[in-house]
């Protein structure tokens, strides 16, 4: 079946005329047909630019123009801009909003071959770790509707697990891209702070700290993606100009460290850390050098002494209409805002200052160890009526608990990537977060295709 290749398998057939780029169209959005009511992760209305996309495409094919990700369907989050597409971010403020052009890297996925089929979920101004908005509604997990995929990209994930879709553009300013791919078995890649340019969008809460992010069913296709968007530009005075890889070192070539918790004083659950000693365990008898050493963060280094920054981000981009009208946002990104409008100036350096020690931390870290592996989430989806699961690791927490692994690493501005590792309870997913320094996301993503191919030879795979 078409929706069962991969972005790699369709590119080269559609490149060498095998396949009908139209039919892939086609046999993806028939998946979602099929798939979207019970799921709700693909929303609004299918882009009016297909047919011309497709159109543009056979003049390339016809020039005899190889292109990366020829015919690929790609999915966009509803906070990333696509020209001529109604882009919400889940708000009521934006529900008739019409993207003026495309975000870069929309721009560039498109140069490349792949084809907008759709916008997928996403919490309000991607501010939330479950997927829901006023706009809408819930994003549920493909097995279990029950479940949430998480937030705030629960609407690419949720798709790309139920072959909606072969890609997903995400974006990640706190884990965003890899916690959700996690609860549903599928990639989910953070890169480096600036490798992907966006100077074209809509402003956000996480200035300095969020990424576009490839999502997928394997790493491959992943990287496929990532290339297809990376490199520098001049309109976006962060872009990063990443070095070459073309010798990466391999896996078992790299001084690898894994740390359960990440360092951090947190709960986890007993699936959950079984699964993640069970991978780590296969890749040392596959001939990984992996040491266990934790990061040494510094005093009170944890996720609330960050918050005043999203918070405040949020209140000075949308407090004025929070005053007029509070009942216009999602009750969650509500209380964000108002508490955002409370934290002084002096909260806000605080904040910034906790952000550049825990980057100077993992940076000091990375410069001994070429990779760091973590759990990418403390545990397993949970269900989709609260923010978060009551309690982990035997421990009642707050709602935010679930997310703890992933937001040091948007600070330290690191390249990292989740990886399906097997299963917890009820057969969920569990991934493994593979971090590695600013600028290393091609020896990052080299490794990481070995770490999933000795993985999935160890049986450690989704059951």
């Amino acid at each position: 079946m078409l929706d069962e290749l991969t972005a790699a398998q369709i590119a080269r057939d559609v490149n060498a005329g095998r396949l009908d780029p139209a039919e892939v169209v086609a046999a993806f959005r028939q998946r979602i047909e099929a798939r979207n009511g019970e799921l709700n992760a693909v929303v609004g209305e299918a882009p009016a630019s297909l047919d011309a996309d497709l159109d543009a495409l056979r003049t390339h094919l016809r020039r005899g123009e190889a292109l990366p990700l020829a015919g690929v369907p790609v999915l966009v989050k509803d906070v990333v801009w696509v020209a001529g597409q109604r882009v919400t971010q889940g708000s009521l403020l934006f529900k008739d909003f019409i993207a003026p052009c495309d975000a870069l890297a929309v721009e560039r996925l498109r140069a490349a071959g792949a084809i907008v089929i759709g916008m997928a979920n996403s919490s309000e101004f991607a501010c939330k770790g479950l997927t829901t908005n006023k706009v809408y509604g819930l994003t549920r997990h493909p097995m279990d509707p029950a479940l949430t995929p998480g937030g705030s990209s629960g609407g690419c994930a949720s798709a790309v697990a139920a072959r909606m879709a072969p890609l997903a553009l995400g974006t990640d300013g706190g884990g965003s891209s890899r916690r959700p791919p996690a609860h549903v078995g599928v990639v989910g890649f953070k890169p480096s702070f600036g490798a992907v340019p966006d100077p074209f969008g809509f402003p956000h809460a996480f200035i300095g700290l969020q990424t576009m992010a490839p999502i997928a069913r394997n790493v491959a296709d992943t990287a496929l993606m990532f290339e297809a968007m990376a490199g520098p530009d001049a309109r976006d005075p962060a872009s990063l100009l990443l070095p070459e890889a073309a010798s990466p070192k391999s896996a078992q070539q790299l001084r690898i460290a894994f740390s359960p918790r990440l360092g951090l004083d947190v709960p986890v659950d007993e699936d959950v850390q079984t699964c993640i000693d069970r991978a780590v365990a296969a890749l040392r008898s596959a001939g990984l050098s992996i040491e266990h050493e934790d990061p040494a963060w510094p005093a009170g280094a944890n996720e609330d002494a960050l918050m005043p920054l999203q918070h405040t981000g949020l209140a000075h981009l949308f407090g004025d209409e929070w005053r007029r009208d509070p009942g216009r946002f999602d009750p969650d990104v509500a209380r964000q805002i108002e508490r955002g409008l409370q934290w002084t100036g002096a909260d806000v350096s605080r904040a910034r200052a906790a952000g550049a020690t825990i980057a100077s931390t993992l940076a000091e870290f990375l410069a001994r160890h070429d990779l760091l592996l973590c759990p990418t989430t403390p545990c397993v989806a949970w269900p989709a009526d609260r923010l978060g699961p009551s309690h982990i690791g035997g421990h009642a927490v707050e709602p935010r608990a679930h997310a703890v692994f992933t937001p040091f690493i948007n600070h330290a501005m690191a390249a990292a990537i989740s990886i399906p590792c097997g299963s917890g309870r009820d057969g969920l997913p569990v991934g493994l977060q593979v971090i590695a320094a600013r600028g290393r996301d091609r020896q990052l993503l080299a490794a990481a295709q070995s770490i999933e191919t000795l993985l999935a030879e160890a049986g450690c795979t989704q059951a």
